[in-house]
């Protein structure tokens, strides 16, 4: 074979290194976005969190009520139908947490920190919520969390996704 033939292996060694790259690409891409996962990111830089989804009315309404403790870098995720108001209280709830408010593009638009237990006075985040994180208590302030950080999750519109999947 002369100059052609090792031009056409080449080419098929080519195609095949993409193809690989692209199935492992296409693995971790989903591996990011799972159900029981939910990564965060912004100003203050990125961090994972394994998460319950709470996302009908009986799973949300009993949320982390009864819980001793929470594990670090854990959490639950409250996903609803369509974006409205919500408030939380946390009556039965036994460990303080942070409650991040995440409007449809996966924007967090507003933070509750440091929710005490038993208090049965309601936490609004605002008119356009679709989803709230609870995390461990301080958490949010130790990490940095803000406002405007961006939230990736399947149970989030991917549409209109700040950061989709």
């Amino acid at each position: 074979m002369g100059n052609g033939g090792q031009t056409f292996r080449l080419m098929l060694v080519l195609l095949w290194t993409m193809f690989l790259w692209a199935i492992c690409f296409a693995a971790v891409a989903q591996a990011q976005c799972s159900n029981d996962q939910i990564t965060l990111r912004g100003d203050w830089g990125q961090a994972r969190f394994s998460i319950e989804v709470a996302d009908n009315a009986e799973s949300r309404a009993r949320g982390l009520m009864y819980r001793e403790s929470l594990p670090t870098m854990a959490g639950m995720l409250f996903v609803y139908p369509a974006p409205k108001p919500v408030g939380f209280w946390m009556k039965n709830t036994l460990i303080p947490l942070d409650m991040l408010f995440i409007d449809p593009t996966g924007t967090v638009t507003s933070l509750h920190h440091m929710a005490i237990p038993h208090d049965e006075r309601p936490i609004f985040g605002g008119d356009d919520t679709l989803a709230v994180l609870e995390i461990n208590g301080g958490l949010a302030r130790r990490m940095g969390i803000t406002a405007g950080t961006q939230v990736q999750h399947p149970g989030l519109p991917q549409d209109s996704a700040a950061w989709g999947c």
